[in-house]
């Protein structure tokens, strides 16, 4: 078979004005390559068709989306058969019926030139080559996926390179739709009979949605597969680290409820991950929204979510939302297409439904419940490492290439910032000071049909939470515990019918199997009871070796544990504090700090026998620090510690550290500053007063500036101005910046303020100190303890508790929450130049 069989063997040339093409013009294979052609094609569904000549045909591929001029765009080019020479100038409407049924016009042409060999990229699965063309020029990549077992299509990625013709902020697409052959759209193609015919297609999803109907009649019914009424959701492994290569899609891991969808000609359902109808749970905003898409049919897979304003979703707040019945600021992240409009989708690469779904959203307005869930293809670890920052939940990571199968399998992985899972709730016990309180609920998960303990979770609730929570545990009391063995043996405890799920983020697994600082997010309703397991990370599997371990076995220890030398030395004499304490309070904060600490450079003050003892400063590692501190150099150099999850803070902890400081910039971007610090520094006798009023000024000045800053109490004598920045600016102008200001300050009011080092300059003043600005410079750490009697801490703070805060108010032992608005640190709006 020639390679022009396959194509004719598609086509009744006696109904398709289609060139047939004549035996195949066979020429010497020359790296000049040969001419090109991109044809759009708007057929069952709209795409671009791209065709580079080789050896006498055309190899051809379907491009779902289109070329994009973004670099960061991978988009999803099928390989098809090979098409004649003559098919390049081909325009027409194909006719209902046949093979590729639809309008097409010549969207772009041109020469293509191949970097190498073409025939052994095509082996090789990798074709490097310059358009040019009317449209399109520069560099390209056709990248082929990996195919996974059964997988029929060949599927690649065609991939914009960096260079001068590279553009982020224009969709050629939308600004060049029509032809460069003729002029006309492909609209215009369509409904010219000389051209062939009505143009027989569905239109695009951002077109009107009465434009889409007549398409859709089009269809032969005996081509639609039935809407089904539920699909069971595709669920993501657990891993430690996000995998890695260009195979691989990355999600935000929202932080609410699985909802299914199911839309069938203006009726809408919303259902759980295990088929339950909630839609009336939701209020009738969302349902219009998806009742409003233009498709008769779909099936969408998601998750609802509540946001607080820094963008970030809450559990807790989605909660609280349902129980107070205030539905209509929740919002609905749509990340898969299943089925629409007679066609089932499952089969189909991921990338392909997710393009299919943002087409179906294009048109839904900025203030609708409906978004559509966006996926990065920067490298896992660093979406994890930015998710953390954020303060998000992780990131679920997904194979581009995978069709949707329901059940958990390795297509779609998900690592976590913070150990977070379900557990069943078994008990609850009162509170010591009240009987009638509850005070912690009793936890457990099943393992082989038998409930199995997990420990108790104390902390989490609030007063009015936990009086509503006891109100559901006191109406399924049973007589006797739900756990089998001694564990069913313990007094104190209110024991219940083993039905409702909490949602627990932990620090991690003792040796025995229960939870460690472990916190109550709230009730899992979505999620029946009998099929809560303890989960682990599972291994990463080797190169070509497929993992089959089950993931669903009981806890582990911890992979790295640090133990404390002398965990009852005192560090902080007047307060008690012991090293033991000391982690106990990191433990407490560490969900809040985490973002803050974790990939920075670090400078520590150590006191190894107490604040009142011999005390240093340290910013290089030295003999003893444990593993799990880690080092690296900078551009010059210099060695800098770092650490990058809980345990590498405990081995500060072991060193005597009292006082952690950061440098204003993260590891990755060294020298791309994300913040500036103003440290409000108090002479002697300057009244509180006057402080908090310096605080609020410094504020109201960087506002008229179109800034937007932080308030964090120092745990010394004032407070920090906290002033988040885009990474873009590097040290020097950042510095200046601070410099400039304080001066500004100073001008405005010397009596109050000063920017100048000195004692002499300092008194009776307000020291703005913006020398925390400069490379290698550092501030205390969000939550870090200072080397002060009391041990108190630095902490962020809300603007509305200023004329109340005291600078060395919080201390150590106490996990205060992280105010929203602080949440927007991890999504600056602005850069500095």
């Amino acid at each position: 078979m020639s390679n022009l069989d396959l194509y004719r063997s598609k086509r009744d040339f006696t109904r398709t004005r289609e060139p047939k093409g004549g035996d195949k013009r066979r020429r010497k294979p020359a790296e000049s390559g040969g001419a090109f052609v991109i044809q759009k094609h708007a057929a069952r569904r709209l795409h671009y068709d791209l065709r580079l000549e080789h050896d006498g045909v055309l190899w051809s591929w379907a491009v779902t989306r289109g070329p994009s001029l973004d670099p960061a765009e991978k988009r999803l080019a099928v390989h098809v058969e090979d098409h004649p020479v003559e098919y390049g100038g081909f325009e027409g409407t194909i006719p209902a019926g046949q093979y590729g049924g639809g309008s097409v016009i010549v969207w772009d042409e041109g020469r293509w030139l191949p970097e190498d060999d073409p025939a052994g990229g095509m082996k090789k699965g990798h074709l490097a080559f310059t358009l040019e063309g009317h449209k399109l020029h520069g560099r390209w990549h056709l990248v082929r996926l990996r195919p996974r077992r059964g997988e029929k299509r060949d599927n690649w990625l065609l991939i914009k390179s960096e260079d001068e013709y590279a553009r982020t902020d224009e969709d050629i697409l939308e600004t060049q739709p029509d032809s460069v052959k003729s002029g006309l759209s492909v609209e215009a193609i369509g409904s010219d009979p000389d051209k062939g015919g009505v143009w027989n297609t569905k239109k695009p999803a951002k077109r009107a949605a009465a434009a889409a109907k007549p398409a859709r009649k089009a269809r032969h019914k005996s081509d639609r597969a039935a809407l089904p009424p539920f699909v069971e959701p595709c669920l993501a492994t657990l891993q430690d680290k996000p995998p890695a290569g260009e195979n691989w899609l990355h999600e935000v891991k929202f932080d609410g409820y699985r909802l299914q969808a199911r839309i069938d000609h203006g009726e809408v359902k919303l259902l759980t991950r295990a088929g339950l109808d909630w839609t009336a749970r939701f209020g009738k905003r969302l349902t219009a929204a998806l009742a409003g898409l233009p498709c008769e049919t779909a099936l969408i897979d998601g998750e609802m979510v509540a946001l607080a304003e820094s963008g970030i979703s809450s559990f807790s707040a989605l909660q609280q939302a349902l129980s107070e019945g205030r539905t209509a600021g929740l919002t609905y992240f749509a990340f898969d297409l299943l089925y629409l409009d007679g066609e089932d989708l499952r089969d189909e690469p991921l990338l392909a439904r997710k393009e299919r779904l943002e087409q179906l959203l294009a048109g839904v307005p900025t203030d609708s419940p409906l978004r559509y869930s966006e996926h990065f293809i920067e490298p896992g670890a660093t979406m994890l490492s930015h998710a953390c920052r954020m303060g998000l939940e992780g990131v679920v990571s997904k194979r581009a290439d995978a069709p949707y199968r329901s059940g958990r399998g390795r297509a779609w992985i998900k690592s976590k910032c913070t150990q977070r899972q379900e557990f069943v709730i078994a008990g609850y016990v009162p509170s010591s000071g009240t009987a009638r309180r509850l005070g912690s609920i009793v936890t457990g998960y099943y393992e082989n049909g038998e409930l199995k303990p997990a420990g108790r979770v104390g902390t989490g609730f609030t007063a009015r939470s936990a009086e509503k929570l006891q109100a559901k545990l006191d109406r399924i009391k049973a007589e006797k515990s739900p756990f089998t063995g001694k564990a069913g043996r313990e007094r104190g405890i209110v024991w219940v019918e083993p039905q409702l799920v909490a949602e627990v983020e932990f620090g991690a697994w003792t040796a025995s199997k229960t939870l460690r600082h472990a916190s109550f997010l709230g009730l899992r309703e979505d999620k029946p009871a009998d099929e809560i397991i303890a989960e682990r990370p599972a291994p990463e599997p080797a190169e070509g070796k497929v993992t089959r371990r089950k993931t669903t076995s009981a806890p582990a220890e911890a992979a790295t544990t640090v133990k404390l030398s002398s965990p009852d030395k005192v560090l902080w004499p007047d307060d008690g504090l012991t090293k033991q304490g000391l982690l106990e309070h990191y433990a407490r904060v560490w969900p809040q700090m985490r973002a803050f600490v974790v990939n920075r450079p670090l400078s520590l003050v150590r006191a190894p026998n107490g604040i009142e003892g011999h005390r240093f400063f340290q910013k290089h590692a030295g003999p003893g620090m444990h593993e799990a501190v880690m080092r690296t150099r900078d551009s010059d150099g210099e060695e800098l510690i770092f650490i990058r999850d809980f345990d590498g803070l405990a081995g500060l902890v072991q060193l005597g550290t009292v006082e952690i400081h950061l440098w204003g910039a993260t590891i990755n971007a060294i020298e791309k500053p994300d913040q500036v610090i103003f440290d409000l520094d108090p002479d002697t006798g300057v009244p509180l007063e006057r402080v908090r009023e310096a605080a609020a000024a410094v504020r109201d000045r960087l506002t008229e500036l179109g800034f937007e800053s932080l308030l964090k109490i120092s745990g010394g004598k004032g407070f920090h101005v906290v002033l988040p920045l885009r990474p873009k600016a590097g040290w020097d102008k950042v510095k200046i910046f601070a410099r400039d200001f304080a001066k500004a300050m100073e001008q405005s009011d010397p009596k109050l303020y000063t920017a100048t080092l000195s004692k002499k300059a300092r008194r009776g003043r307000i020291f703005i100190d913006y020398l925390r600005n400069g490379r290698g410079a550092t501030a205390i750490a969000p939550f870090s303890t200072r080397a002060r009697p009391g041990a108190p801490i630095a902490c962020p703070i809300p603007w509305s508790a200023l004329p109340e805060a005291i600078p060395n108010g919080v201390k150590a032992g106490s996990a205060p929450e992280l105010p929203d608005e602080w949440r927007s640190f991890f999504a600056p709006k602005r850069a500095l130049g």
